[in-house]
């Protein structure tokens, strides 16, 4: 969940400060300081008794509860499996063994299974600054957030239930949150950007928790699997590549959530191809509102969308803009396949921006970006900058994953904490470095054909939904389409949905489906 933030703002709501990290000492007024006074301020504080390391002020990591066990069973896949859970923290050290972080995980494990043949799935999220609430609680997890039926915004009143469609019904889990996101906290705040907000300092941080999870329990030799959404797509490139370069770790395959491959790619702003992947996702969800899209069409009109838009369309933007009859033929082929009204079409000059008001905007309802058929009451239909436009996904139902979170946690896992669970942080969003070397944005599609030469074996699931207007499908496409090498090891795989295609039932059991066929041995 949550696309990655490029210089031209994907629309990404506001985010409080994470409280748990906040500080603020008190003030006097100048009136109350005698005017002798001449103790020194370093004199002062000499006095004063050093703040314990169990104060919740200076180290909320002392909020943090023991790692808990728990024992369940559960129909996954149609077979009935006892596991084992495991809430807590993994602890990252620096070259002088000193902590520089507690990383929250929750580990599920098959009881009785052969370690050395039981493939381990590795997950976490994107945003950069999202948690993996998403993801076990939304697709992968024992038990999954649903959502009223007929009422899918409704997040004030969704309810966690069993999951049919958990991932255990082929491999181990194990949820790890990234530093500042979930119950992952850095020790020493001042440090964590240099230290974890970044590419690579992100990418060493997990493979190290992967290490040091899975020497602890014996699972070196098992199959291994990182799954990853959004900017997780791109950090489960890194962290592959991490875990070869750092910890001597190869892992078996890589699972990638409506990804985000290539950064350049999802910049519609600025980026010609981008401008032309996204309007395969606009087609589609054009066809679904009008009830012309079927589970039997769909791959015809998938096709036939990706097609124009690689031809016909990007052909017209890069040339010489149109004009007379070619342009009104433009805009008329825009405005048909899209179901976008024509004036806006004319008006954003064919090359459409998912975020703008105009785009979203239409008949008094605000549609979303994570999913271009899902909409809301639009709270400003007289027309707003875009920023303030809300998200029915990302600023809507999908925060109620965040208390599902605290609420499962705590009556499930046996792990209780006053620290919120941070599922969204801003702060981490807005400190990443992105940089590689030079390059101001990270593209790893260099590091994913290195780790499929070097590994013959590697194999890659891509996982998008038709509607995605954050992470097209049809970036995915034209990405896997040029790599030279294992191309027939990588799957793509577009179902009914958006960013967040398991939000709906039906597409997360096929994804469940599909992906447990991957992991079989």
């Amino acid at each position: 969940m949550w696309a990655p933030v490029l210089a031209t703002a994907l629309a990404v709501a506001p985010l409080a400060p994470f409280a748990a990290f906040a500080a603020l000492a008190p003030t006097q007024a100048w009136a109350d300081i005698p005017a002798a006074a001449s103790t020194s301020a370093a004199e002062k504080t000499a006095r004063q008794p050093p703040k314990p390391a169990t104060d919740p002020v200076t180290n909320p990591t002392s909020l943090l509860p023991a790692d808990a066990l728990t024992h369940h069973s559960g129909t996954f896949g149609g077979h009935k499996i006892a596991y084992t859970a495991k809430a807590g923290t993994l602890i990252l050290r620096d070259e002088a063994g000193k902590p520089t972080a507690h990383i929250f995980y929750t580990a599920y494990t098959q009881d009785g299974a052969p370690a050395a043949r039981r493939p381990v799935a590795y997950f976490f999220n994107g945003g950069p600054g999202a948690a993996t609430a998403y993801l076990h609680l939304g697709a992968a997890g024992p038990e999954v957030l649903t959502f009223p039926t007929g009422n899918p915004a409704d997040g004030a009143n969704a309810t966690l239930q069993p999951n049919p469609d958990s991932w255990l019904a082929a491999a181990d889990l194990v949820f790890l949150d990234a530093p500042g996101t979930g119950w992952s906290i850095p020790t020493d705040p001042q440090k964590a950007r240099d230290q974890f907000y970044g590419v690579k300092q992100d990418a060493k941080a997990f493979a190290k928790a992967i290490q040091l999870w899975a020497s602890s329990n014996g699972r070196l030799e098992s199959p291994r699997y990182l799954v990853g959404e959004s900017y997780g797509g791109l950090r489960a490139i890194e962290v592959a590549n991490a875990l070869a370069e750092d910890q001597n770790i190869l892992v078996n395959g890589l699972v990638m959530i409506s990804p985000a491959l290539d950064m350049t790619l999802l910049d519609t702003a600025n980026d010609v191809l981008a401008q032309a992947f996204v309007l395969p996702s606009f087609e589609l969800a054009g066809l679904a509102l009008q009830h012309k899209l079927t589970l039997e069409n769909a791959p015809t009109h998938q096709e036939d969308a990706y097609t124009y838009a690689l031809g016909p369309y990007l052909s017209t933007l890069v040339g010489r803009e149109p004009t007379g009859d070619a342009a009104n033929d433009f805009y008329d082929d825009v405005t048909a396949r899209t179901g976008l009204p024509r004036d806006v079409v004319v008006r954003e000059r064919g090359r459409l921006q998912p975020e703008a008001h105009d785009v979203r905007s239409r008949d008094g309802r605000l549609y979303s970006l994570y999913d271009a058929t899902l909409s809301i009451a639009d709270p400003f239909p007289e027309g707003v900058d875009n920023g303030a436009s809300p998200d029915a996904v990302l600023d809507g139902f999908t925060r109620a994953y965040g208390s599902a979170m605290q609420h499962y946690a705590a009556t499930e896992l046996n792990f209780r904490t006053e620290l919120s669970y941070s599922l969204l942080n801003m702060k981490v969003n807005t400190a990443w470095d992105y940089r590689e070397g030079d390059n101001p944005i990270v593209r790893p599609i260099p590091t994913l054909r290195r780790l499929l030469a070097l590994n013959p074996t590697l194999r890659v699931f891509i996982a998008n939904g038709y509607y995605d207007l954050v992470c097209p499908y049809a970036s995915s496409r034209w990405v896997v389409e040029h790599i030279p090498v294992g191309r027939n090891r990588i799957g793509l795989h577009v179902y009914p949905g958006g960013h967040m295609l398991y939000t709906r039932p039906d597409s997360r059991t096929a994804m469940a489906q599909d992906v447990k066929a991957f992991l079989a041995p």
